[in-house]
């Protein structure tokens, strides 16, 4: 194995890696010398309804720069021709090779409603917010699955927020994130036998270009903010999350993790790497010192 590029001849599909922790995850994995195929809604062709600037062409010339070997393909993950097409193709540009497959589709923040319960939100919208987050990640892994199991290796991730059983502020958000925690553990049953692993993995407070914009600031900047928001202090990149998911697409021995839901925090404990900046952000102690007092603790890993 190549230690400076331990995924060298390694295949991934990042679905939902135009931006945010998807672009993050396939830029690392792209560093490690994957080969990424990263998809999405949002292209040069056109921009998706959520109207960002960020594209699948974008970051698959980031994965490229990284060290690995980028490759775009605008796909919507709720439409199964779309994707039965997608992993036909990867299946015969890389000799039926998948190695990694991360389902980091969302599209929901525009769907959220954070002000009102259940019965006061909007049936239509909060279904669709579940078909955007649960029901592409379904789609995907149902037709990605067949070529990890015809190999007997690989790892699936499934990415969340939070890992723990704690309401999260906002019904559908919450089942949408729950639910998806779920899908690795049913996920991790079925593909034990064949030697595949899943896992459910959360970053902490992530800097998205999202995020960014929301706060008025850009990555180099970032600072600003804090006197806004204390807590963004705590916060960390894409690469983040992007590194912790390398280092367990590399790590021979992931299947002793296969059904859990991590995170970025616990994960840099145990492999020991940092944020683009040398950092080690740590959500998790930062919400027992700081947060825990008013909104009750994280709860144990599920």
């Amino acid at each position: 194995m190549n230690d400076t590029q331990p995924l060298a001849g390694k295949v991934a599909l990042v679905a939902g890696g135009t931006r945010g922790g998807g672009r993050g995850i396939a830029v690392q994995l792209g560093a490690a010398g994957a080969t990424v195929y990263v998809t999405g809604r949002s292209s040069t062709a056109g921009r998706s309804d959520l109207d960002r600037p960020e594209t699948v062409e974008e970051t698959a010339a980031r994965v490229t720069a990284a060290g690995g070997t980028g490759i775009a393909v605008r796909t919507d993950h709720s439409d199964p021709e779309e994707v039965r097409a997608l992993v036909d193709r990867i299946a015969a540009e890389q000799d039926g090779r998948l190695d990694v497959l991360v389902n980091s589709v969302w599209g929901g923040d525009g769907l959220t409603d954070w002000e009102h319960p259940l019965w006061e939100q909007d049936l239509d919208t909060g279904l669709r917010l579940l078909r955007r987050a649960v029901e592409t990640h379904i789609v995907t892994s149902r037709f990605a699955l067949p070529l990890m199991v015809a190999r007997r290796s690989g790892l699936v991730v499934e990415v969340t927020d939070g890992n723990t059983a704690r309401y999260r502020g906002s019904f559908f958000y919450d089942i949408a994130k729950s639910t998806v925690i779920r899908l690795a553990v049913a996920q991790a049953a079925e593909l034990k036998p064949y030697g595949v692993a899943a896992v459910a993995v959360t970053p902490g407070f992530l800097r998205s270009e999202a995020v960014l914009d929301h706060f008025g600031v850009t990555e180099a900047d970032w600072r600003n903010a804090v006197a806004d928001d204390p807590h963004f202090a705590h916060s960390e990149t894409p690469a983040y999350l992007g590194r912790a998911v390398a280092i367990l697409a590399a790590d021979p021995g992931v299947m002793a993790k296969t059904g859990r839901a991590l995170a970025t925090w616990g994960l840099y404990q145990e492999y020991g790497f940092t944020d683009a900046d040398g950092a080690q952000p740590d959500w998790g102690a930062h919400w027992a010192d700081v947060l825990e007092e008013e909104h009750g603790p994280l709860g144990d890993p599920l």
